[in-house]
């Protein structure tokens, strides 16, 4: 197996390079006029791109057959396996393909690839040099991952395992016995969200590869754009899934009652994500007004230069986190080339094409009025990519020279949340407006006119959300200031108590407007559903669902990342009468306790268990059981925390062993609104997959509409206000998706 492997990657690479030579070779040969010689070695460079994708499928199919098969005979199925006797074992089994530094990057390379094929076949029927030079491009990328597989021992997934792990019956010895795969990744959440985040990067790589492909053969039009925002939408929305299920594991199952805490890892991750945005805002512009050519092609290198970044920072040793992977010199190497490369090759690129890549109009890349829609775009994407470059400088800060600002220093959660919040409260208070706004100047009647009902909604919102703050929410905080402690020094570094509750004031303002003004859009897109405009009209709803989405997910961030009460301390027990000499308080939550279990789980594992009853106000809400396991292979403990739910909050609680004198180590903390940021997360992704699904319930009516505008902005541009908040949704990220590429 491991022999089978190893060739799959010998000719995927041979798959790389014969792709990457024909299609150069068939582009300078375009140049000369040789057209028939062109489409001769593009074929077969296409033929040979396919070639790659079919090898590293064997590849990836070798490892999950090994997984599957108990074959241990590669050193990485056994460091990776999964132990687990649960009935989800056959989904921690297949997790074994990416749970590890080797397969992880193999998985990425197959994803890659794949992505590849699929232009190879979205395009065979209108291959232009366009999408060869795309193609070429990201054979590109693909070949140095699988050069970073090859040519270094310590990447290579298909090293087989020393003979001193088996016994002379060919049966695992004592010594691989703890060899297996971390028990705190055999979840379901943690078990999906690697590969959808992976789905997200190797597709991004599409987009960099067609500007950087536009800028070589020089097409300004927005062909470029039409060829690849199918990609870029796809990727982004699995890239935003992986986001949130990665926050759903570190909630539930790490135990500390959080589900961000700026690890470097978890920045890795936001980081495309929030040019993505900017990049979605600008292919908009890009395809209806022939503007913001250069933020196009400069975000699109920006986007794939962090996704690298990302890769660069959980392998490359360069930061510490309990995410990242053991560091590598070959991926030091390789991925920092990579990060230089992709950002010389947009700059330089547009340095070259400057003339081309300016707007077809060269007032369209003006701002004639900050009142504007040109404007909103320019703001929003400027603090996107501003605040993306902060954080990715503040992630490998401890890495940089002290004479640098933040040097060698590993930054705290309170620094980021300090540029965080106001940047993205900032961000959706223009969010907000925008809609409203008119192209070139906005006309002050007609915005009041579409303003005035969702503005009045609002405000009946934000009165209720401020009653909550008053008599919730500033007593939690003012509590556990009391309190002192780390808790209390944690919350008065992230600014004086004015600051701070003023902040979440603004921001409640905010996700009111925000959640009105998307409302209102949904209402208006889905007025006039007829013949031809289905599409458009879904598209509009769904950038209308995105934007009411991003106003809940406000909502329940201010309250579940800044107005957290937590207590952690002692139960005292009394072994003799199985009982504690008193209950656990927290706010008007009581934990009374009924006993204690230990359970033998099988393969030495075990499992101990508090049961307690819950109480609010006196009245019982349910039971909790709060458990530590211990992995006998390893040691390690896996918390278990019990969560009890509300439409408002959340009870946390976490059992954290027991102390010299037996004694329970209890941590419980009430999260405010945390259910709105798993039910705004939920909107978010059906509002981006509207559009989707409404460009193929509409493909009969398109068939012949070649030639008509492809996006809901040509055909409401110029309109009044209350016109600009109708095809507002597709200036923004769901609503772009409708018009993904065709060919045209």
């Amino acid at each position: 197996m491991s022999m089978i492997g190893l060739l799959g990657l010998l000719v995927a690479f041979a798959g790389c390079v014969i792709s990457i030579l024909c299609l150069g070779v068939a582009h300078l040969l375009h140049k000369k006029r040789s057209f028939e010689r062109a489409e001769t070695l593009a074929w077969g460079g296409r033929v040979a791109a396919v070639l790659t994708a079919a090898a590293l499928t064997v590849c990836c199919a070798v490892l999950v057959w090994c997984f599957f098969t108990g074959d241990n005979s590669i050193q990485y199925v056994l460091d990776n396996r999964s132990n687990s006797t649960s009935p989800e074992a056959w989904l921690y089994k297949l997790a074994g393909l990416w749970a590890g530094r080797q397969g992880s990057l193999l998985f990425w390379a197959w994803l890659i690839a794949v992505f590849n094929a699929m232009l190879v076949f979205a395009t065979r029927k209108d291959a232009r040099p366009l999408d060869n030079g795309a193609l070429c491009i990201s054979q590109l990328v693909l070949t140095a991952f699988v050069s970073v597989l090859l040519f270094s021992e310590s990447n290579m997934p298909f090293l087989v395992t020393d003979a001193r792990f088996f016994s002379e019956d060919g049966a695992l010895s004592t010594m691989a016995s703890a060899r297996s795969m971390n028990a705190l990744l055999e979840h379901w959440a943690m078990a999906i969200h690697p590969p959808t985040l992976f789905i997200g990067y190797a597709g991004l790589t599409i987009p960099f590869a067609y500007a950087v492909a536009a800028l070589i053969v020089n097409d300004d039009s927005a062909l470029w754009v039409n060829r690849s925002t199918s990609y870029l939408m796809f990727s982004w929305l699995l890239l935003g899934i992986g986001i949130g299920l990665g926050a759903v594991w570190a909630y539930v199952v790490l135990g500390w009652g959080g589900y961000w805490g700026w690890d470097p890892v978890e920045n890795a991750s936001l980081l495309p994500w929030l040019v993505g945005v900017a990049l979605i805002h600008s292919f908009t512009v890009y395809r209806q007004r022939g503007a913001f050519k250069r933020w196009s092609v400069f975000c699109a290198c920006l986007t794939f230069c962090f996704v690298v970044l990302g890769t660069f920072i959980t392998r490359s040793g360069l930061v510490q986190s309990v995410h990242a992977f053991e560091g590598d010199p070959v991926s030091l190497v390789m991925f920092g080339a990579l990060i230089v490369l992709s950002l010389l090759a947009g700059i330089v690129g547009l340095l070259l094409r400057r003339r081309s890549f300016g707007a077809v109009n060269a007032a369209d890349d003006d701002i004639e009025s900050m009142m504007s829609k040109e404007a909103a775009y320019y703001v929003n994407n400027l603090i996107m990519v501003v605040f993306a470059v902060l954080l990715a400088y503040m992630t490998v800060s401890s890495a940089l020279p002290s004479w640098l600002p933040f040097g060698g220093q590993s930054l705290s959660a309170g620094t980021y949340n300090a540029i965080a919040r106001p940047l993205g409260v900032a961000y959706l208070a223009i969010l907000a407006v925008c809609p409203l706004l008119g192209w070139r100047r906005t006309d002050k009647k007609a915005f009041w006119r579409a303003a005035r009902v969702p503005g009045l909604c609002a405000l009946l919102l934000f009165i209720v959300l401020m009653v909550y703050f008053a008599t919730y929410l500033l007593p939690s905080y003012n509590a556990m200031i009391a309190m002192g402690g780390t808790t209390a020094e944690g919350l008065l570094e992230q600014g004086a108590p004015w600051y701070y509750n003023g902040l979440a004031v603004v921001g409640f303002a905010v996700a009111s407007l925000l959640f009105f003004n998307a409302l209102f859009m949904a209402v208006r897109s889905l007025k006039h559903v007829g013949a031809g405009k289905i599409r458009r009209r879904l598209a509009l709803f769904g950038g209308s669902v995105a934007h009411a989405s991003m106003g809940i997910i406000l909502v329940g961030l201010i309250g579940s990342a800044m107005y957290v009460t937590e207590i952690t301390g002692y139960l005292t027990y009394d072994e003799e009468a199985d009982g504690t000499s008193d209950t656990f308080i927290i706010q008007d939550f009581e934990l009374v306790y009924k006993d204690n279990s230990i359970d033998e789980l099988g393969n030495g594992n075990v499992r101990y268990a508090l049961t307690f009853d819950a109480y609010k106000d006196g009245q019982f809400v349910g039971t909790v059981n709060p458990a530590v396991q211990l992995v006998g292979a390893t040691q390690q403990q896996k918390l278990e925390a019990s969560v009890i739910g509300f439409p408002l909050e959340d009870l946390f609680v976490v059992y954290r062993g027991v102390n010299d004198a037996g004694d329970y180590s209890m941590d419980v903390r009430v999260n405010p609104l945390i259910s709105f940021v798993w039910v705004g997360f939920g909107l978010l992704m059906v509002g981006c997959l509207i559009p989707l699904f409404a460009k193929r319930a509409s493909k009969r009516e398109d068939a012949d509409a070649d030639d008509a505008p492809t996006s809901v902005l040509a055909a409401t541009a110029g309109g009044d206000a209350a016109a600009g908040a109708e095809e507002a949704g597709a200036a923004d990220a769901a609503a772009t998706a409708a018009d993904a590429g065709e060919g045209k």
